[in-house]
């Protein structure tokens, strides 16, 4: 089933988002789903970089507890070294992977991320952010209502 970019997210780091979000349609209308996690990365990885992008993949980053190392998580790629992307090839809700996410970047102090799951034909995805900026974001767009 060919997937389209319906939405573009605006607010920070939008510019970046929407350009994985768009190569991630692209990997998925040609690849469609039922490969493994690293077929989706390693092809996403090359849509990235022909966009220009600088992308990393596995990356370890140090998760922090009350100022202490206490473990690595390892990203899937890591976009211009400020979004994380966290990809899933499983025949699943992705619900169930927003905590992880929301942990990791709290926890790595990246300030946004990309949950997509290549495991359904219609690519499903959730944008997030860290909790101080999703904040910000929240109080701007009520301030603009008042």
């Amino acid at each position: 089933m060919k997937t389209n970019m319906k939405e573009k997210f605006s607010g920070p780091y939008a510019e970046i988002s929407n350009k994985v979000i768009q190569a991630a349609y692209e990997v998925s209308n040609t690849l469609g789903c039922g490969f493994l996690e690293k077929v989706y990365r390693n092809a996403l990885l090359f849509e990235l970089e022909a966009m220009g992008l600088k992308v990393q993949r596995e990356v370890p980053l140090q998760v922090v507890y009350k100022g202490q190392v206490v473990g690595d998580y390892f990203a899937d790629l890591l976009v211009e070294d400020v979004l994380i992307v966290e990809l899933k090839a499983v025949d699943a809700d992705i619900k169930i992977f927003v905590p992880q996410i929301i942990n990791y970047l709290n926890a790595c102090g990246k300030p946004v991320g990309l949950l997509i799951n290549f495991g359904r034909p219609k690519l499903p995805l959730r944008r997030l952010l860290k909790r101080e900026l999703y904040e910000q974001v929240r109080m701007a767009r009520i301030q603009r209502h008042l």
